[in-house]
């Protein structure tokens, strides 16, 4: 009962959503709480959401800060030399900044931090899509694309919950993939050249007037368009050492993601707006975004802590593992592979890889195959490709709430090529025989 009662649940959200029936906060926060009712928590319902609300009030945290000390920096202009760049290699050719983003992408997903990977790409592109008039469904479309691929690293988020969970190395579940990983990158710079393709043709050239910074309009968030504000070289390069020493002790994990953008922020709203009124009007400009944006976080904390609170997602794993065939048993990893993007929209990552991966892994050696070669197969989909479609991910309210995209267009336009980005890894997988057909 709890199993149907959570798929039902997964079913509603996203036919609500997608169809634009309820907003994404309505159907986060109020779905889960009438499904809860239904099975009888109503008594626990207050501490289920208390404990989802807590779990994912750090990250909360770090993107409201993170997104006021990014708003602050495209404010005084640091990425206004990357902006002109991009302008200037695409030469107004929406098929050029495609492939652009999904370079940029793959470059600052390096750091394994889906959040960060996504402030700084929206930050740092939507100003020039903008300027060109394309539209933000391509850039959350792409920046999908080349971060879900990249999130395969060991020290991103899929390969390291599998390894903890099977008690793996990285030479067991990573490097056998990594021709795997190599198909999907061109593949991502393909689909990002046939995505841009399709924009020109809507678009066109566009013809950019040469102007010294780029306009950004005030009150609408990081990325936006207002009138070009000039400011000291000093105070450029003060700004580039604060960010690239932020990225470096986010890499190095010298304090939590939070705490990193809380005193960041502070020291860069107080060096580059000394006084109080230009303090408060910057955080009047940029409150908006933060609260878009952190609403979201804190629903889907609703959303997650009841389905886990109420065992649905225990029981939905346990429902999952028990439909498959004895037939497709000894092609389970295959199976795992080709259904782990779509079950990226009803598992979190820590139900999946925790819960659903070593139950996966036993059944496999049951029929002789290794948890190493399911573990492979998990993080060619599973919160790989799907980790920035699906609305239990945090992150993925980052890239949808920065870029001002509805959560449901975002999946529409994306969800096929993401889909297909894991057949190639697959396909390349089994040839180089990571995992066997």
């Amino acid at each position: 009962m709890l199993a149907a009662l959570g798929f039902t649940t997964i079913a509603l959200f996203l036919l609500l959503t997608m169809t634009k029936r309820v907003s994404v906060l309505i159907a986060l926060v109020l779905i889960p709480v009438l499904a809860a009712l239904a099975g009888g928590f109503g008594g626990e319902l207050g501490k289920m959401i208390l404990d989802g609300l807590t779990k994912v009030a750090p990250t909360g945290i770090m993107i409201a800060f993170a997104v006021l000390y990014f708003s602050l920096m495209i404010d005084a202009g640091l990425f206004d030399p990357l902006i002109r760049s991009v302008l200037r290699v695409a030469k107004g050719d929406p098929l050029r900044i495609a492939v652009g983003t999904a370079v940029l992408t793959m470059c600052v997903a390096l750091d394994g931090d889906g959040a960060s990977t996504f402030l700084i790409t929206v930050s740092a592109l939507l100003p020039v899509y903008r300027r060109l008039g394309m539209s933000p469904l391509v850039l959350t479309g792409v920046v999908c694309l080349g971060a879900g691929v990249m999130n395969m690293i060991p020290w991103g988020g899929p390969t390291a919950r599998a390894m903890a969970a099977l008690k793996l190395d990285s030479s067991q579940v990573f490097t056998p993939v990594l021709p795997a990983m190599a198909a999907g990158i061109l593949w991502v710079l393909v689909a990002a050249y046939l995505i841009g393709l399709r924009e020109r043709r809507r678009l066109g050239k566009v013809t950019i007037e040469e102007q010294p910074e780029p306009e950004r309009v005030a009150g609408e968030g990081p990325g936006t368009l207002r009138a070009p504000e000039r400011t000291r070289p000093a105070l450029l390069v003060f700004n580039l050492l604060l960010t690239v020493a932020l990225l470096a002790g986010l890499v190095l994990e010298v304090m939590p993601l939070p705490v990193l953008f809380v005193i960041g922020f502070a020291i860069a709203l107080l060096v580059n707006h000394p006084s109080w009124e230009r303090q408060q009007e910057l955080l009047e400009r940029h409150g908006k975004s933060v609260v878009l944006v952190t609403t979201m976080i804190f629903a889907a904390g609703v959303f997650t802590g009841v389905l886990t609170g109420t065992k649905m997602i225990t029981e939905m794993a346990g429902a999952f593992v028990q439909v498959i065939p004895d037939a497709l048993g000894g092609h389970l990893p295959v199976l795992v592979a080709l259904t782990g993007m779509p079950l990226s929209l009803v598992f979190t990552p820590d139900a999946y890889y925790f819960g659903v991966l070593p139950v996966l892994a036993e059944t496999a050696s049951g029929f002789g195959g290794a948890p190493a070669e399911v573990a492979r197969a998990a993080i060619l989909g599973q919160m790989t490709t799907g980790f920035p479609l699906s609305p239990l991910t945090a992150s993925t309210f980052i890239l949808v709430g920065m870029s001002g995209v509805q959560l449901g267009e975002h999946q529409r336009f994306i969800f096929g090529w993401a889909f297909a980005t894991t057949l190639v890894m697959t396909v390349v997988a089994l040839l180089t025989g990571a995992f066997p057909l």
